[in-house]
């Protein structure tokens, strides 16, 4: 189970270039972790293009901004290129990084329940330590809550 002050789950996944990356690679930077159910659907473009805007702050604050789900990476290649996305989408078409960060849980929709992503975004700090967890959050304003509580880390 993903833990505040426990060191984040180390991620293995190809980025929407087909590149392999790794937490490893962010060390000495802080990192927005921020998972999403699917590119193209209304929330996580959405939530994509207020991370997009706000780079240049998260940029100020040395933090990097990393968007995971279980698309494709030819998915996320489209999605990025689509809206203009300059940050790295990991594709986690297994789910296994999913499992690790608690984010992959059953679901309902209609009275239907399925298995799927719920929208979460943690903070890790330079030293691979998670800082802060959103757990299901809510698109609107969410970037500005991370924006503000990154300058407490």
């Amino acid at each position: 189970m993903l833990e505040v002050g426990k060191k984040a789950p180390a991620i293995n996944l190809l980025d929407a270039e087909g590149k392999r990356r790794s937490l490893k690679e962010f060390s000495g930077k802080k990192v927005i972790l921020y998972f999403y159910p699917k590119d193209n659907t209304s929330g996580c473009t959405a939530e994509a293009c207020d991370f997009r805007d706000a780079l240049p702050n998260f940029s100020k604050a040395e933090a990097v901004v990393i968007g995971v789900s279980p698309d494709s990476v030819e998915s996320h290649k489209k999605f990025a290129a689509k809206y203009e996305l300059p940050f790295i989408l990991l594709s986690d078409e297994s789910k296994t990084i999913l499992e690790k960060y608690g984010v992959w849980q059953e679901k309902s929709m209609y009275g239907k329940k399925y298995m799927g992503v719920v929208r979460t975004t943690v903070l890790v700090d330079e030293k691979g330590i998670v800082r802060k967890i959103y757990p299901k959050v809510k698109v609107t304003g969410h970037v500005d809550e991370v924006l503000k509580d990154m300058k407490e880390i």
